[in-house]
């Protein structure tokens, strides 16, 4: 891994991360501010690459900013026991299922509905009757 600094444009490129994404990080605390060049530019370490490149992943797999700041704060602690760690995950996990089944539900209901369709009129239309059952008030 370089050692030369990177500007906050090569840090974006490098890990697909808006600018501005990079700046809010910052602001709320998930990425230490960099040093700044004579320049007054921000000069971002391969410790702001890794650490962003950790940031993207945890909220690629839909960790909230919150879970990701807990994992950051666990991660710079190397000698604990990664218990906290696994119950930010599970708990994850448990609320990625709770989605699943919730878009599974919905599936369902709009698969029945799309079933019933008799590819009549509009004012037959039964998806369009299920999705505004007071259909007199679009009259």
């Amino acid at each position: 891994m370089s050692t030369e600094p990177l500007s906050i444009g090569s840090l974006a490129k490098a890990t697909g991360t808006k600018v501005e994404t990079i700046r809010y990080y910052e602001s709320i605390g998930l990425l230490a501010a960099p040093a700044r060049t004579k320049n007054n530019y921000r000069a971002y370490t391969p410790q702001h690459l890794a650490r962003l490149s950790f940031i993207r992943r945890a909220r690629a797999l839909g960790f909230s900013i919150d879970q990701v700041q807990e994992l950051l704060e666990l991660a710079d602690q190397k000698d604990i026991s990664c218990k906290a760690v696994d119950a930010i995950a599970r708990e994850h996990l448990a609320e990625i299922d709770r989605k699943l089944r919730d878009l599974n539900t919905l599936r369902s209901e709009l698969s029945n509905v799309i079933v019933q369709c008799g590819h009549g009129t509009i004012s037959e239309c039964r998806i369009i009757e299920t999705l505004a059952p007071d259909s007199a008030a679009f009259s």
